[in-house]
């Protein structure tokens, strides 16, 4: 394999990871869209801070960050140990970065086919450096299949809108929260589908949501959009009924932290809301993500664990880093994702194809997956 793997898409595509053979940087999203910083990643401990501290963000990219953590520190790693310990010490290290963000599913997954390929190559292996050789391997190939994957649910996402045009030459879409270039390897989850309806000239306007409480629309969406060049609005999460009261919006696409057998779909806090005024108001609402982001082992979206953020996100401007702007005393909830419903959801857009429901409430998404193999 060659000694660099480039995530980009396109030479102009934002890139929240930068990565070559022993070498990563990752954007510094929480001082996005004034400052754009890259952060030096030396190991695993580099790794679980920023995916902790949302230096990066959005579940495809925290499970290829996490991954590439480590593999460039057992790039650089003097190690003497049997290729059983090998596989024993990237096992622990995969465990300790599954504490930083519990809700992506993509970060277990990831995890776990990694501790699967380690065991099976340790069974084999003669020398440690053959363990932590094929572990890189596989870590970089996260990366470019990301970027692939998003393109084919960008392709699937456009396609089965633009199917259904009917009397409109363009379709306006809403979506919320960040899902883009700077949530994955490249080009996008929700986002990409968007991109894909602008190449294909079926785009009239993207509207995004501020996202509260950490303002990742307003901070990243809308600079993925403006850098683009793709027409947008920036409108409030309070503002989302009235916006769809008005008629300005045809469809919604929002991207997933974890998609439950059923279709319930985690995803930042505020998608629910979304969900529920598009079904008021009769507009589709669409869930765009990778096979890993479903989660076959939970029936439902009542065993998703919901994270809790800082109170500071609330009670200080600028994310929690800025000045108290709430009273002092306050008691504050803050759940960094909500749980919508399948009920609520149209169809699912994934790399594989588009899921669409086997009843009124539900998707057969293990049937969709074991039919796409």
């Amino acid at each position: 394999m060659a000694a660099e793997t480039n995530g980009s898409s396109s030479p102009g595509t934002l890139q929240s990871i930068c990565y070559e053979r022993g070498s990563l940087r990752l954007l510094d999203q929480t001082r996005l869209p004034l400052e754009t910083v890259y952060l030096d990643i030396k190991d695993s401990s580099d790794g679980w801070t920023a995916i902790r501290d949302m230096v990066v963000r959005g579940a495809p990219a925290i499970a290829i960050a996490a991954a590439l953590s480590l593999a460039i520190e057992v790039f650089n790693l003097d190690f003497s140990g049997t290729p059983e310990d090998a596989a024993s010490f990237l096992i622990k290290k995969l465990e300790y970065l599954l504490s930083s963000r519990p809700t992506a599913v993509n970060l277990s997954d990831a995890a776990e086919k990694l501790r699967s390929l380690v065991l099976k190559t340790a069974e084999t292996a003669n020398e440690a450096q053959t363990v932590f050789q094929a572990y890189v391997d596989a870590a970089e190939t996260m990366l470019v299949d990301d970027v692939a994957a998003n393109k084919a649910i960008g392709f699937h996402g456009a396609s089965h809108l633009g199917s259904r045009l009917e009397n409109l030459q363009k379709i306006s879409v809403l979506t919320h929260c960040n899902t883009g270039s700077l949530a994955t390897a490249g080009y996008g989850t929700a986002l990409g589908v968007i991109r894909a309806l602008q190449t294909e000239g079926w785009l009239e306007k993207a509207f995004c949501t501020e996202t509260r409480p950490f303002n990742q629309g307003s901070r990243l969406t809308a600079f993925e959009l403006v850098h683009d060049q793709i027409p947008a609005t920036l409108i409030a999460d309070s503002a989302v009924a009235a916006l769809m009261k008005a008629g300005r919006v045809n469809a919604v696409v929002v991207g997933a932290d974890r998609i439950a057998a059923n279709g319930d779909t985690a995803n930042k806090i505020g998608t629910y809301s979304v969900a529920l005024s598009a079904y008021h108001h009769g507009i589709q609402f669409y869930v765009a993500a990778p096979i890993t982001s479903i989660d076959l082992s939970i029936s439902s979206g009542d065993q998703i664990v919901i994270e809790e953020r800082s109170e500071k996100e609330l009670l200080h401007s600028d994310g929690g880093r800025g000045k108290q702007v709430a009273a002092s005393g306050i008691s504050v909830w803050n759940p960094a994702f909500d749980v919508t419903p399948a009920r609520l959801i149209t169809a699912i857009f994934t790399e594989k194809g588009v899921i669409r429901k086997s009843s009124e409430d539900a998707f057969d998404i293990k049937g969709f997956i074991e039919n796409a193999k």
